[in-house]
């Protein structure tokens, strides 16, 4: 059975820190990455008018801080028909912790 992308308690924490916007000193709350090429999503805080919209440190080509769309997340398939995943292993920690440990080349 494949794991939850998002669940009610991630996503409540993630609406909790709307208002926060891309304020670096919130929590990034879950991690979403793609287990058979590049992308890591780090989530920090999502729209609670409109679920889909995210905010969070998104890692594929460089690292960027911005937004993205959780149903894009939940609709990927790649060439082996296995989708995005979410680390369940992740800890929440610092925004700012995260994003300057991935500048720094760091695994994160």
């Amino acid at each position: 059975m494949r794991l939850k992308l998002i669940t009610k308690a991630i996503e409540k924490k993630a609406q909790k820190q709307f208002p926060m916007g891309n304020d670096m000193n919130q929590m990034v709350v879950a991690k979403f990455f793609n287990p058979c090429g590049q992308g890591t999503w780090y989530l920090m805080n999502q729209d609670p008018n409109d679920p889909n919209y995210c905010w969070g440190i998104v890692k594929l080509f460089e690292v960027e801080v911005g937004s993205f769309g959780l149903d894009e997340l939940k609709a990927f398939k790649g060439p082996f028909g296995i989708g995005i995943e979410r680390d369940k292993f992740f800890t929440p920690r610092p925004a700012k912790e995260i994003y300057d440990a991935l500048n720094r080349g760091q695994h994160v």
